[in-house]
């Protein structure tokens, strides 16, 4: 059980209560008569393969008020998305499957691409996108949660909590972030958000002064999940980030689109766990080693946008100062993890320090070799004044997709 402290500048809305499930779905699907309510869910063809996604589909077959489910399918052959449609037939909920490896996505993207509107690189950041892009061209949707696949310890109790805050009609957030324990296995998790997150805005804090930014991301308690809930608003003039970026990127976006009182975070989950990163020292191309150069460059960008101008040796002040601050955040981890019974490696904490350190300096050099680039998607308030049938087209793709595998399935059973 959390407490009720509300720290920081937006609104953090508890699990005080462990109020039944039962009661907070039965208002949600009073909610949604008001405001349906969609689920965005990034997947890659692995993961099907997993063991948590088929147990997340069983707890959202029991979900009562959702209108649809839009799961972006990545990383599939022909086959393996006709193994998906299966897969996720399980759902009775409405479900659309967009096969974003097929040739009729291809083709979309191809165009947007050619307008200079297209992702500019295969991830995460890409699924999302076009997942929104379905969601806005529904026009059902009011309300829309996302989450990832790979959740071990899921509980439908999460979307619920999730969900409510932007689906509830009496309250007015237009954007909501989830927030958790990072706790699984008798030791401490999310090392990105404890050691590099967290103690990178407090260095950057000593360093630049009052920045009302870096106050803003301080109010998040774990910045970095990959669970948020927004208004159907929301998703025009969201830019998102193609890169590692991703959750820094949409809580920059939502903070310049919205005042703080319309945004807020909820206690979503007691237990938390999912498919855990490499630290890959040596190796800037993947793992928790890219994804700290990638959030770095994100914060960076931002900072610059609010007028802050960076060097080389303000990121090495940077650096040093980070690097202080983010060892006596350890020490404060080793007692919070030895007073709970729990197993924190000190000299693995420190590695992970170690790298994110120097990890900043190579973000801060990139950023100064390239203060030009623009990893963000364009928003879609920008593509669909060039390319007006662009949502259109989406919902084709996904329905001519399903449409000739319910007529392979048809001819091969009869």
């Amino acid at each position: 059980m959390s407490d009720f402290y509300q720290n920081g500048i937006i609104t953090t809305l508890h699990n005080l209560s462990q109020r039944s499930l039962a009661e907070l779905e039965y208002e949600l699907l009073a909610f949604s008569k008001v405001r349906p309510m969609a689920l965005v869910l990034p997947s890659l063809y692995s993961e099907l393969q997993g063991d948590a996604l088929p147990h997340i589909l069983s707890e959202l077959a029991q979900v009562p008020y959702l209108d649809q489910i839009i799961i972006g399918l990545d990383c599939a052959t022909r086959e393996q998305y006709h193994e998906a449609l299966a897969f996720f037939d399980r759902l009775p909920q409405r479900h659309h499957v967009l096969w974003n490896d097929g040739p009729r996505m291809q083709a979309i993207d191809a165009r947007l691409r050619a307008e200079g509107l297209a992702p500019k690189e295969m991830g995460k950041g890409r699924n999302v996108w076009y997942c929104l892009g379905f969601a806005l061209g529904s026009g059902r949707i009011e309300s829309v949660a996302l989450h990832d696949c790979d959740i071990v310890t899921y509980d439908r109790s999460l979307l619920a909590r999730l969900i409510y805050p932007v689906a509830n009609p009496n309250f007015n957030y237009e954007f909501c972030k989830g927030f958790y324990a990072r706790v699984a296995d008798g030791k401490l998790n999310g090392r990105v958000s404890r050691l590099l997150v967290t103690p990178l805005i407090r260095a950057l804090k000593k360093v630049l002064g009052p920045v009302d930014y870096l106050d803003y991301l301080d109010s998040y308690r774990y910045p970095l999940a990959g669970e948020f809930s927004f208004r159907r608003d929301v998703i025009n003039e969201l830019r998102i980030p193609s890169d590692w970026g991703l959750e820094i990127g949409v809580l920059s976006e939502v903070e310049r689109n919205y005042s703080t009182n319309r945004l807020c975070q909820v206690d979503i989950a007691d237990a938390y766990d999912h498919k855990h990163q490499e630290l890959s020292e040596g190796d800037d191309a993947g793992g928790l080693s890219r994804m700290s150069i990638d959030i770095s460059k994100a914060i960076f960008r931002k900072l610059a946008t609010n007028g802050i101008t960076f060097n080389a040796g303000t990121f090495r002040t940077i650096k040093a100062t980070y690097y202080r601050v983010a060892l006596d955040f350890i020490d404060s981890y080793r007692n919070d993890a030895i007073i709970n019974g729990l197993h924190l490696d000190v000299h693995r904490e420190e590695q992970a320090v170690e790298l994110f350190a120097a990890n900043l300096m190579k973000a801060g050099e990139r950023f100064l070799d390239n203060p030009m680039e623009t990893p963000f998607i364009p928003h879609w308030y920008r593509v669909l004044s060039a390319l007006p049938d662009t949502l259109s087209a989406l919902r084709d793709a996904a329905a001519e997709d399903r449409a000739e595998y319910d007529k392979l399935i048809k001819v091969t059973t009869a």
